[in-house]
């Protein structure tokens, strides 16, 4: 763990060690960025999630925000009413990791008719370097 020129303390995703890793691995998950996307926007309750991203089971929904929940990113807030009202929303931190995850998604959105068709491609997208 190294500290910037700003105070912030950094580590290396490369370091075997570094606790930054488990973090990525969170943000890394695909629903774990869709859900973070998602909650952008404000506040979500769990019905209004499992319907915006579409696929998500309601079980790998849950597993999603209890990890980012337990990493800092999100928090659950239960409001005491019959049925009950559970609302999941960004902390700071879930914010911060909004940013270039919105950058990756939109990427992704762009380029993701390029990715599949050099897959449909003979050579699957692969060169061959000349000897």
């Amino acid at each position: 763990m190294t500290a910037t020129l700003d105070g912030e303390r950094r580590g290396s995703v490369y370091s075997a060690h570094c606790k930054c890793r488990e973090l990525l691995d969170v943000i890394s998950n695909k629903w774990s960025t869709m859900a973070i996307g998602a909650m952008g926007d404000g506040p979500q309750r769990f019905g209004d999630l499992l319907r915006r991203l579409e696929g998500i089971s309601p079980k790998v929904l849950t597993q999603t925000l209890r990890r980012l929940e337990d990493r800092g990113l999100v928090t659950r807030t239960v409001y005491p009413s019959v049925p009950s009202h559970v609302e999941y929303a960004l902390t700071p931190l879930g914010q911060d990791a909004g940013v270039p995850l919105a950058a990756l998604r939109d990427w992704a959105e762009r380029k993701a008719y390029y990715a599949t068709a050099s897959v449909a491609s003979d050579d699957g997208g692969r060169r061959v370097a000349d000897a």
